[in-house]
């Protein structure tokens, strides 16, 4: 009994082996010969392996995929292409076939007459044709005379590799789920308009939602006017395409393996790894917000993200879900609206308000300048009208869009758009628009977000595909089970030795390897590139331009060996920081990723060098510009908006839980077009790394003027510490003075922002023409006092001593973004 046992469990190890264990691998199929299931075709250097891919129970899609490092064919191999992603193949007697006319033909053993599940429908009756799988992750179909019949790089699949070119006649199509390979929703591809698009193709819908289809062409930073559409990755992690579209991986410059891949989840994710690693870093994302995504939720939903859960979905206040297994299918309505009687239809209904939230398409349309209630007696008015957005737009794209529509300026800037389908709908604090959905006023649905029906995505969990037919086995004969039996216990034998084997090297090498060393090799994949001491040292002309300084560092000019200009910050440590300590600090600034934060491109650790390379900013910090009449009041107001979203992501809408602690206008850059960069983000956290509590902050952290009074009186430090900052630097904007005006020259750090806040507070409550006393003189006039009340009145808030009275960041952007109620 205990043989029979043993012998039972040798051939499921034998048979589970049997996927990563091909006998004889080759890199060619010569014509007429056969490739079968427990085959593979290896590339010369092993990089790429060619052969049958388990995609279920006994289903195989022919495939190619990195074999370097090696992988289980059963579990962590890495596809790069499938020819027969959507038509599963028998396990038993299906084959590979390149045949005598040079076609390449893929038949599936399951049927009786061997159907034919793929093929080439290539054709050479003058010369001898070979199939060969090149180092590239190329297979290609040729004469022996060199002409190419048929290659997989012309036909990919849902990733291109470099050195593949991607031209007008072909697409990226994601897989199903995470699980499921065969060909999903969502589509890479050169559009009639010679843009290189992201497109949602749907069962029901289809849409395009990158770039944003609401931006005109130029407004995308694309070129419509060519005719090759074509583009191209190469080694390196630069993609260009005909478009003008273009980018750089973070970790741009260094030869690793890189794929650019349509995930399952319609984002378009450029990856990179070394060769003797197994685990795949994205460097370069083509959306940061999942949720931009359309499709995602279905109809009559919206998608929410959290850093902690990731992207979640939930039915709208008065909806249920249609199908709890598939979130594409949406939410269907709980009530039932009529429409026969155009009066009761007004008075049976409501609306719900939700802010930064949004439903892009399907408007009945857009109406310039209507105030709230026009926009609201219009969707009452219409009974298929579902909900209605309302949003106020800034003066310059309120210009740009009255020209374009030839609309009076004199017209409120204001949007109005009835929805008559809620599709694509998601929420995001740095959206500034609000929606009001419609529902029966004998709903019991509140007026806040309906969190009771939010459920995470369950991306992980779907089942495999099984192919949906029945193959009969074989009659076996006593030789044939013996010969099995005698196969299971040699490859038993051969599995424990390699086992042991393996286990003896890899402990030896993880002994003798150096942690910091792999700990640099890990950061250099996870998100930057890595530069040498020298490299930093040369780009800098020998740190000769100096452009800022503080307390963490001197800040130079630099042009990198690429020829892009960066800002090049030497950081200053008060101590011995370790090696592991300041990688894991770079990885997590790696996953920030907002409009309103500073770009960083790279970083050295060599030595006790310490650097850190960022984008240049042209306009150089806000504390600059302020001390200048470069600013006028427009501009001051967008730089308050946009440092508040920056500072809103970082605390709630980034991967990981990020304070600042040092915001100033000293750490506010300004673009080419003034827009605010918040910078230094995080970098306290680079000096000191531990968990997330009051612990960690061993000593104050920020500069003087600037800081809450948290710091001095040792209470726990919050993301409020940030928003008093920020308040001060608002004041400081619209006054134009510095912090510490009025000071008493004491050391207390209290005393020294008193000045300027109890200065204001007292302008204030002093009598109408407070405006006129605070407001910065070289503002000359130019200013809009509503503006001006709604800023002062804010940083108020956030500089009250007690740190629950201040608003969070994201509330903050709340307010700045529904300004327009001030106007109605």
């Amino acid at each position: 009994m205990d043989t029979v046992m043993f012998l039972n469990v040798l051939s499921v190890i034998i048979l589970i082996s049997s996927h990563f264990s091909y006998p004889s691998p080759d890199s060619s199929l010569k014509e007429g010969s056969t490739l079968s299931v427990r085959e593979v075709l290896v590339s010369p250097t092993e990089v790429f392996s060619a052969g049958f891919f388990p995609v279920g129970d006994n289903a195989y899609c022919f495939s190619v995929w990195f074999s370097k490092p090696s992988c289980s064919i059963s579990s962590d191999c890495t596809i790069v292409w499938m020819a027969n992603r959507d038509f599963p193949v028998n396990g038993k007697r299906s084959k590979l076939w390149l045949q005598e006319t040079g076609n390449l033909v893929l038949t599936d053993g399951g049927d009786t007459d061997k159907s034919i599940a793929w093929s080439t429908n290539t054709v050479s009756l003058s010369f001898t044709t070979e199939l060969i799988l090149y180092d590239t992750g190329n297979l290609v179909l040729h004469q022996l005379d060199g002409v190419v019949l048929w290659e997989s790089f012309n036909s990919p699949t849902d990733t291109l590799l470099p050195l593949q070119r991607f031209t007008k006649d072909m697409w990226l199509v994601s897989s199903r789920t995470r699980t499921n390979n065969s060909s999903g929703f969502y589509k890479l591809f050169f559009n009639n308009d010679n843009l290189l698009r992201l497109l949602y193709d749907g069962p029901e819908v289809t849409s395009i939602y990158w770039p944003f289809p609401w931006l005109v062409n130029w407004a995308t930073d694309r070129y419509p006017y060519n005719s090759s559409r074509i583009a191209f990755l190469d080694t390196l992690g630069k993609f260009i395409s005909s478009d003008k579209f273009s980018f750089l991986s973070i970790d741009y410059g260094v030869r690793l393996q890189r794929r650019l891949t349509l995930d399952f989840d319609g984002n378009l994710r450029l990856y990179s790894r070394r060769e003797n690693s197994t685990t795949w870093m994205v460097s370069w994302v083509a959306l940061s917000h999942p949720c931009q995504i359309h499709g995602t939720c279905g109809p009559n939903s919206k998608c929410s993200y959290d850093p902690v859960s990731g992207r979640k979905c939930s039915c709208l206040p008065g909806y249920q879900q249609k199908n709890s297994a598939d979130w594409s299918y949406g939410c269907k309505p709980k009530f039932n609206i009529s429409c026969d009687n155009p009066t009761g239809f007004k008075n049976q209904t409501r609306f719900i308000r939700f802010p930064h939230m949004e439903f892009y398409g399907y408007d009945y349309g857009v109406y310039p300048g209507y105030t709230f209630k026009m926009c609201k007696e219009l969707c009452l008015s219409l009974c298929e009208c579902k909900g209605f957005q309302y949003r106020y737009v800034g003066d310059g794209l309120w210009n740009l869009f009255s020209a374009m529509n030839n609309i009076k300026p004199t017209v409120i800037p204001t949007l109005c758009y009835p929805k008559l389908s809620l599709l694509n709908g998601y929420r995001s604090p740095s959206y500034d628009g609000m929606f009001y959905l419609k529902v029966p006023k004998t709903s019991m649905s509140s007026d806040e977000d309906d969190v009771a029906g939010e459920f995470g995505l369950n991306c992980s969990g779907e089942p495999t595909i099984k192919l949906d037919r029945r193959y009969t086995k074989g009659n076996q004969n006593e030789k044939l089970e013996l010969l099995l039996w005698f196969a299971i216990v040699s490859g038993a034998i051969e599995i424990i030795g390699i086992i042991f084997v393996w286990c003896f090297l890899n402990s030896f090498h993880h002994h003798g390897s150096n942690e910091a060393t792999q700990g640099y090799q890990h950061v250099a994949i996870n998100g930057f590139k890595k530069f040498t001491y020298y490299e930093l040292k040369r780009a800098t002309a020998n740190f000769k331009v100096e452009i800022g300084r503080g307390a963490g560092g001197i800040v130079y000019k630099g042009t990198l060996s690429d020829n892009r200009v960066a800002a090049i910050k030497r950081l200053i440590l008060a101590d011995d920081q370790g090696e592991a300590e300041f990688l894991a600090e770079i990885s997590s600034i790696g996953k920030l990723n907002h409009k309103n934060l500073i770009e960083m491109w790279g970083y050295c650790a060599e030595k006790k060098h310490r650097l850190l390379v960022y984008k240049y900013m042209k306009h150089g910090s806000l504390s600059e510009n302020l001390s200048s009449k470069a600013l006028d009041w427009d501009q001051r107001f967008q730089i308050a908006l946009g440092t508040a979203r920056g500072l809103a992501y970082l605390h709630e809408e980034c991967l990981e839980w990020v304070l600042h602690c040092d915001v100033k206008p000293q750490n506010i850059l300004l673009d080419s077009n003034y827009q605010p960069k918040v910078s230094d983000f995080g970098l306290s956290k680079l000096l000191n790394r531990g968990d997330k509590n009051n612990s960690i902050f061993s000593r104050i952290r920020g500069t003087r003027g600037y800081i809450a009074p948290e710091w001095v009186l040792n209470l726990p430090i919050t993301s409020k510490v940030d928003v008093y900052s920020y308040g001060i630097v608002v004041l400081e904007m619209v006054t134009g003075k510095s912090p510490a005006m009025g000071a008493s020259g004491t050391s207390r750090v209290e005393d020294e922002q008193s000045g300027l806040v109890a200065w204001v507070m007292e302008k204030k409550n002093g009598g109408e023409s407070w405006i006129e006393e605070v407001i910065d003189p070289k503002m000359e006039g130019e200013y809009n006092r509503s503006e001006v009340e709604l800023l002062v009145t804010l940083a108020l808030e956030c500089v009250e001593e007690d740190k629950d009275a201040r608003p969070t960041m994201s509330k903050v952007v709340e307010i700045l973004v529904d300004r327009p109620q001030h106007y109605l």
